[in-house]
């Protein structure tokens, strides 16, 4: 039996077979984890506390603690109040694809998504689910019920990439349809006109919402692996290429980095938190980035 920190693996988590299994798993592998990082501070196990100390925020003591005691307790983790996330999901037939890994992009996102779920309704936050393809496919409003979660995982399950993709201007739609400030995480590999993605995204920023964009590419996307000739087809086109791996390498692999830059410099300057992520990576990095955002917003 793998311990709790194997299951941030992906493959671990794909020979995982139910979903709600692997949020669970990914979720408190990231967590044994915190314990021995600079993280800890952001468990979200409410009820653990350690003595007050010179230089901690006097507003963080417990005061109930103090009560019972009649000594100064600081919760580890304290929200002031709840955060509203929604999940946005593309489902666009590019996310299907894999080279060598078992879990595809797409994979990869759903076992993200019903994590960061998880994690929100233990947390009593709110959080929703959107999924998107050449048009908004799925909307489920934002609840801290527990039921809420079962609804996102039954969604996120019954999902299947297939078609195009209108990033932008599904991203435009969501911008209207969610009507209070929520913390907005995507999940896509943005694989489309990146002038689109970026006026989406203003859009969402001018309405308010906090962004964090999780850009989820192939391992192979992102190292290039391929030896020899081989033919590269284009997953909602159709259109294919032939051509020399060895001789095209180096360039695909600068316009991957530009593309990656590209996006670091721009979403930084509207105020998205940009994390690229690879099918290959461990899970924990994208769930830091969530709770970075959390703890920023208290």
């Amino acid at each position: 039996m793998a311990n709790a920190e194997q299951y941030l693996k992906p493959e671990v988590i794909q020979t995982v077979a139910r979903l709600d299994l692997r949020a669970k798993f990914i979720v408190e592998g990231f967590l044994s984890g915190l314990h021995a990082s600079p993280y800890h501070g952001f468990s979200v196990e409410f009820s653990e506390h350690r003595r007050y100390t010179q230089g901690d925020d006097p507003r963080d003591i417990d005061w109930q603690v103090y009560a019972k005691t009649d000594r100064f307790y600081i919760k580890k983790y304290q929200a002031e109040t709840n955060l509203t996330g929604y999940l946005i999901l593309d489902l666009s037939e590019s996310m299907a694809y894999t080279y060598r890994q078992q879990l595809s992009k797409f994979d990869y996102g759903i076992c993200l998504a019903a994590s960061l779920a998880y994690m929100m309704i233990h947390q009593q936050d709110p959080v929703g689910l959107i999924t998107f393809g050449d048009r908004i496919k799925n909307f489920l409003p934002a609840r801290s019920k527990r039921g809420q979660l079962g609804n996102i995982l039954a969604m996120l399950a019954n999902s299947q990439p297939s078609g195009t993709t209108e990033i932008g201007q599904n991203i435009q739609q969501i911008a209207s349809m969610v009507k209070h400030r929520s913390l907005l995480m995507i999940f896509s590999d943005l694989l489309t006109d990146q002038k689109n993605v970026l006026d989406g995204l203003q859009r969402l920023r001018y309405a308010g919402h906090d962004v964090i964009l999780f850009h989820i590419l192939d391992e192979a996307e992102v190292y290039f692996p391929f030896e020899g000739m081989v033919d590269l087809k284009e997953p909602e086109g159709g259109d294919s290429l032939v051509l020399d791996a060895e001789g095209m390498k180096a360039d695909y692999l600068e316009a991957v980095q530009e593309l990656r830059g590209t996006y670091q410099e721009k979403l930084l300057a509207m105020g998205v938190d940009y994390v690229p992520l690879d099918t290959s990576m461990p899970f924990d990095k994208a769930l830091i980035e969530y709770l970075s955002q959390r703890k920023a917003r208290f």
